[in-house]
């Protein structure tokens, strides 16, 4: 029984994806702006708070597992599997490095009663209440497609370890990297927001 491939449909289902994330986030940005405008020097004060260094490091290796991953496609249509798979454990690798950073850095936050609802925050007044109520909302949003993007990539590991992803056939690992760049693009727009415009 033959199979029939829509790669040009695939490929199209995960712009739509992509195309319905950015709009998500777009609105999230929108909203930020909005309070920001609202409470500049709650907002200043609140971004004094987070740990730039951990920020900057989150940012360097997620942009090193953009290279990684565009790295394993090419490698995969150049036919080489091992070097595909190696590029996708350095990729899966990073993910999980940047959840690790991730914990320890809520973890900080939580630790000095910054997380929602604590009554130290509380007693900051709103600014810096919907300063961190934003920046757990969207780094947990941004941290939860992280997760998607893990398991995303072990499929694609194991798919490429049972030749179902090969030389003529790599629009799963295509569009994993799509997601994957997706992924990247929005701690691009994160980053400097709540780590870096004070």
């Amino acid at each position: 029984m033959t199979v029939h491939r829509d790669d040009l449909g695939d490929k199209m289902g995960m712009w739509l994806f992509i195309f319905t994330e950015l709009l998500l986030f777009g609105m999230l940005f929108v909203v930020y702006a909005v309070y920001r405008s609202m409470h500049p020097e709650a907002f200043k004060l609140g971004g004094d708070e987070l740990d730039v260094v951990m920020g900057t490091i989150n940012t360097i290796i997620l942009l090193i597992s953009s290279m990684t991953v565009a790295m394993s496609i090419s490698a995969m249509q150049k036919g080489n599997k091992k070097l595909a798979l190696t590029l996708l454990t350095i990729t899966l690798i990073i993910a999980v490095v940047f959840l690790v950073n991730k914990y320890f850095e809520w973890g900080a936050k939580f630790e000095y009663g910054f997380n929602p609802g604590a009554p130290e925050l509380l007693e900051l007044g709103p600014g810096t209440i919907l300063f961190f109520g934003l920046y757990f909302i969207m780094t947990g949003i941004h941290a939860l497609h992280i997760i998607i993007g893990i398991a995303l990539f072990i499929y694609v590991f194991w798919q490429i370890r049972k030749d179902k992803i090969h030389q003529t056939d790599y629009v799963w690992l295509e569009n994993t990297g799509l997601y994957w760049h997706l992924v990247d693009l929005i701690w691009i727009f994160l980053f400097p927001l709540f780590y870096l415009i004070h």
